[in-house]
């Protein structure tokens, strides 16, 4: 059976704002321009599975397919809800699931993720579609990052690992340990196979592989906005391990490109799958062609020197056939029986946060502010979604009724500072208005800016993203003339993820009968 999040999903639709497929057997990059941080991707035969790191982000691990490496479409979330439970019932910014890997192995699934703070976990299912089982931790260990499994001919299993500084107090090395066949446990004979401390600083993430003889690990290195791709190599598992950088971003306008992963096509060409970290708007997804030479791969365009640098677009892969453009979704009419797959909590949520209604809206009711909390940073209940493309205008039609004076709603752009939309009622009067929080992360104060009252609690707010995160917010109360709303505000990411869109809805003090906003539609549109 289908997971609940699942049940109801309506078609899919094509995004208006951005898809990568030029519809001439080109693409151009980023293939993804959303935050799908740490991309990792395998492929079982004719089929693309992709996952990334989600962070705090519920529900997490989200598992993207693809026919053709360009269109992806969003089809499950491997993680519905993040263990420890306790521990993740409250916003957990920068922890929770860090980069995955997605690997199939004798007719099973698995994903590999690492927690910073636990350890690493396993999960795995015959259908990714499908439920995923209950996360289990094979290793535990305070900052043991980036697992990447390997099983070899001879039927050994084996586990490579990055260190995290912040936690394990050490890094710029990459571990390796033997696992069990059945990926249920690790083996505590772990060996430093690599140490790039001298000349590739902050490596990180690997991906292992094997191919003619050889064992590959593919890891970036120098950061994760200025860094580059290194590829090492060993005929033994162990090591001693050569190295060679085989991407950079040379003279390209894409920094840091590197982290991701190596997916051949049925017809046998070769492509690479990464990310680049573009601000406030996360880290985007590219894909990059791949060759061998002399038993190295170059990824993207060879200058000459054996090192690529990437594309900012190419001929598509060839993958037999041709296929249809998809893209993962952003509008939402919200007219099915349980949120689309781009809607994420800010932790794992409560029934009592919100959800969908049988006449086609979805409800999010006003939640008490929890106690000590300064502004949104450390707001659990926040319905938000990944920025889908560098610009964008999202419209939404809401309906806000409020239960008592002081209850509000807000249409979102959130991150380390963030701004809002706020319908607010005030003597049994309803208001707009623009509030900023600047610093949210270091516990900022919100400020409100000028109000208006409206006559209807039935409004269209609107949100205008320009290039460099620039936001403009307006609303309107026939959906055809909008008014302005206070002053432009630029976009700021969160912590290791992107700026989101979305809603809340708040009060001071807990009631028997909480007011709620009535979300009927949000569409994007260029």
């Amino acid at each position: 059976m289908a997971p609940i999040w699942l049940l109801g999903q309506t078609q899919q639709s094509i995004s208006e704002v951005w898809q990568s497929d030029q519809g001439d057997g080109t693409y151009v990059n980023p293939i993804l321009h959303a935050d799908y941080s740490d991309p990792d991707v395998v492929r079982v035969g004719e089929d693309y599975y992709m996952t990334a790191s989600s962070f705090n982000c519920i529900p997490g691990l989200p598992i993207l397919h693809s026919k053709d490496l360009v269109n992806w479409q969003l089809v499950n979330h491997a993680l519905p809800k993040q263990v420890p439970l306790d521990v993740f019932d409250m916003p957990q910014h920068a922890n929770g699931v860090w980069a995955p890997c997605i690997r199939f192995h004798e007719g099973m699934y698995y994903i590999f993720y690492p927690d910073p703070d636990f350890g690493i976990y396993m999960i795995k299912t015959n259908d990714p579609n499908t439920n995923w089982s209950e996360p289990q931790l094979i290793k535990s260990g305070k900052g043991l990052i980036d697992p990447a499994p390997l099983w070899d001919e001879d039927g050994k299993a084996y586990l490579a690992y990055a260190f995290a500084g912040s936690r394990a107090g050490i890094k710029s090395m990459l571990m390796v340990c033997a696992m069990s066949p059945d990926a249920t446990r690790t083996v505590e004979n772990d060996v430093l196979v690599f140490d790039g401390h001298e000349k590739q600083p902050t490596i990180e993430g690997p991906k292992f592989y094997k191919r003619n003889g050889y064992y590959y690990l593919f890891a970036p290195a120098g950061g994760v906005s200025t860094g580059w791709q290194l590829v090492l190599r060993s005929k033994n598992v162990l090591g001693p391990y050569e190295e060679k950088i085989v991407m950079e971003q040379g003279a390209t306008p894409i920094n840091g490109p590197h982290q991701g992963a190596w997916v051949d096509t049925i017809t046998g060409e070769d492509w690479f799958i990464h990310f680049q970290d573009k601000g406030a708007y996360g880290r985007v997804v590219h894909l990059q062609p791949m060759k061998w030479k002399n038993d190295w791969p170059i990824i993207g365009k060879d200058q000459g020197n054996g090192i690529g640098v990437p594309v900012l677009g190419y001929k598509k892969p060839n993958v037999g056939k041709m296929y249809p453009k998809v893209t993962p979704p952003d509008s939402d009419g919200f007219d099915t029986t349980s949120l689309e797959l781009q809607w994420q909590w800010h932790a794992n949520p409560k029934l009592y946060w919100g959800f969908p209604t049988s006449n086609g809206y979805f409800r999010l009711f006003c939640q008490a502010i929890p106690e000590g909390v300064t502004n949104l940073w450390d707001v659990p209940n926040l319905l938000l979604q990944k920025w889908p493309s560098e610009t964008f205008t999202a419209t939404t039609k809401v309906a806000f009724r409020a239960h008592e004076d002081g209850e509000k709603a807000g249409f979102l752009i959130m991150g380390r500072s963030y701004a809002y939309l706020e319908v607010k009622q005030e003597k049994d009067e309803l208001y707009v208005s623009q509030v900023i929080c600047d610093n949210a992360d270091l516990k900022g104060i919100e400020t409100v800016g000028k109000s208006y009252k409206v006559k209807s609690n039935e409004l269209y707010l609107r949100i205008v993203v320009n290039k460099g995160g620039k936001c403009l917010f307006s609303f309107s109360e026939d959906g055809k003339t909008f008014k302005n709303v206070g002053e432009g505000f630029v976009a700021r990411e969160g912590k290791w993820i992107g700026a989101k869109i979305g809603y809340f809805a708040q009060r001071k003090g807990i009631t028997n009968n909480a007011g709620y906003l009535d979300i009927d539609w949000i569409r994007f549109t260029p």
